[in-house]
């Protein structure tokens, strides 16, 4: 069976943000109530200094919310939002999908939008990397289950015989010397991250790891392209390949692209 991926939208994540951030606010406050008896008991000072801590915390996670919006509307916002926006989205996150659950809103669902959110903010900083820091990383499954000729620790093994697309992906690296690098899980990709030292990645896989890999890296600029589906997860994946070469394009400096073309 052919599983279907609908298009993200990106308002699903930044209204399940915003949902999370006044629930937040509100149990932050409800937490305070309760304490401000104690807390006054030992000192009068206690209860406001609490309080002003509380505050901070909320107001740094309302301006990241907020600059994550205003980048997604269109405005062009300082460098300054964006610790405060991923550290937002490091802390709502969970409870985004929580909340979702409760209005049988698909995991799923709320990922791809986060994914396309993420892309968005991404591409908003026009960030730009020589091809040999920039690192294609994909999972293992997008070889054929059945081939002799594995790829994991040495791409180079591919003998391009057309059944998967990692030939496909070897042309990419190969025509903008680009590093690709195929992974069997978080671990090793982390491993190969850290090995290689990019400056940027293009990620492809499931809407799960590339989430949790997107804020697992971080600061580190990465772009994810999820991939499709056609045998069931982590079998026989494929892969929009002319949506990957354009992200390539995107993040390699322009010197280096008219230089190719």
């Amino acid at each position: 069976m052919i599983e279907v991926i609908a298009r993200p939208k990106k308002r699903l994540f930044l209204a399940l943000i915003l949902a999370s951030l006044c629930l937040a606010t509100l149990s932050t406050y409800g937490l305070w109530m309760v304490s401000f008896p104690g807390l006054a008991n030992i000192s009068a000072y206690l209860p406001v200094i609490l309080g002003i801590l509380l505050a901070v915390v909320l107001l740094s996670i309302g301006i990241g919310v907020g600059g994550i919006i205003l980048t997604i509307l269109g405005f062009s916002t300082l460098s300054f939002f964006q610790g405060p926006a991923w550290s937002s989205i490091q802390l709502l996150f969970p409870l985004a999908i929580r909340i979702g659950k409760c209005f049988d809103v698909e995991k799923e669902r709320v990922e791809r939008s986060f994914i396309e959110v993420s892309n968005h903010l991404i591409h908003a900083k026009c960030i730009k990397v020589k091809p040999d820091n920039l690192l294609i990383l994909t999972p293992h499954c997008i070889q054929q289950e059945s081939c002799q000729f594995k790829v994991t620790h040495d791409i180079g093994n591919c003998r391009q015989c057309g059944a998967c697309q990692v030939g496909e992906l070897l042309n990419i690296s190969r025509k903008y010397g680009v590093h690709v690098a195929i992974s069997t899980g978080g671990t090793l990709a982390r491993k190969i991250i850290k090995t290689l030292r990019p400056h940027a990645v293009l990620a492809i896989a499931c809407e799960r790891d590339l989430t949790s890999g997107i804020q697992d890296v971080f600061p580190l600029p990465v772009i994810g392209v999820l991939n499709e589906r056609p045998n069931g997860p982590c079998c026989n994946t494929r892969i929009d390949i002319k949506r990957v070469e354009k992200a390539v394009q995107d993040f390699i400096a322009e010197s280096e692209s008219r230089t190719l073309s």
